[in-house]
């Protein structure tokens, strides 16, 4: 199995001498091509911190992240820029859509960014649009759409560069429950028929039942870890909520 990300001992230190505070305590895991992970745990456990150390938004204090054993940790600005646009695709809670665009121009933009043919970009428009279900809204613009149509036109944003790595932060968190649904199956069927390879930050965990695997975070620190295997959602479900609880999080998310 081919490896995507591997993250090395990571901690990450913010404050200065006298008020130090440790958001990631000596973190490693690795996640292979095609895996859908999942991060949890409660506020202020160090989830976002260790997406945003991931992402390149942010830098570790110490230890190493490899991403198609590339050391990101390593990467200069130039090279980084270079290294979000061709390998990483960003879903956000709150879409980030350009509100003077269409649908389709703001998928386009991130193709466009790459210098790609027109006859490239409308192709794989096309074919990302077809998978997830909003061929229908590629002409309207963000205020025409629902909530639901908005995250998916995101999604498709973020795969239509067919990057190596999908990083979601909290992607149905501002979704009804109908639209929720409807969002993770389509990251449950592109996860299936592309291959595509998903670490996805969650404090729900009927979001999180979707995922194969669960990381859940405390303190900084790996608390316990999760594998889907042969469960079926509702079981996987289940498992997730008795380590929530362990966690001290909320447990009253109904499936």
């Amino acid at each position: 199995m081919q490896n995507i990300l591997s993250v090395e001992k990571i901690e990450k230190y913010y404050g200065n001498k006298g008020n130090i505070t440790k958001a990631l305590d000596n973190i490693s895991f690795k996640v292979d091509k095609g895996e859908f992970v999942g991060i949890m745990g409660p506020s202020g456990s160090g989830k976002t911190t260790l997406l945003n150390c991931i992402s390149t938004i942010d830098t570790v204090t110490t230890g190493h992240i490899f991403i198609n054993d590339k050391d990101i940790t390593t990467l200069k600005a130039k090279g980084l820029e270079e290294f979000r646009r061709d390998e990483l695709g960003f879903i956000f809670q709150d879409f980030n859509l350009l509100d003077t665009l269409t649908a389709y121009e703001n998928i386009a933009l991130a193709l466009t960014i790459q210098q790609r043919k027109s006859s490239e970009i409308d192709a794989l428009i096309k074919k990302v649009a077809d998978k997830l279900e909003i061929t229908e809204v590629l002409d309207k613009y963000p205020f025409q759409m629902s909530g639901g149509q908005k995250q998916r036109v995101a999604s498709a944003r973020a795969l239509v560069t067919e990057p190596s790595l999908i990083l979601a932060d909290e992607p149905t968190g501002a979704l009804d429950s109908k639209s929720s649904r409807l969002l993770l199956d389509s990251f449950e069927k592109l996860n299936e028929e592309l291959q595509a390879t998903i670490l996805m930050v969650t404090h729900d965990s009927f979001t999180a039942s979707y995922a194969h695997r669960i990381l859940f975070i405390k303190d900084g620190r790996i608390f316990n870890e999760l594998i889907r295997e042969n469960d079926t959602r509702k079981q996987f479900f289940n498992k997730i909520i008795e380590v929530v609880s362990l966690l001290g999080g909320d447990a009253s998310d109904v499936f």
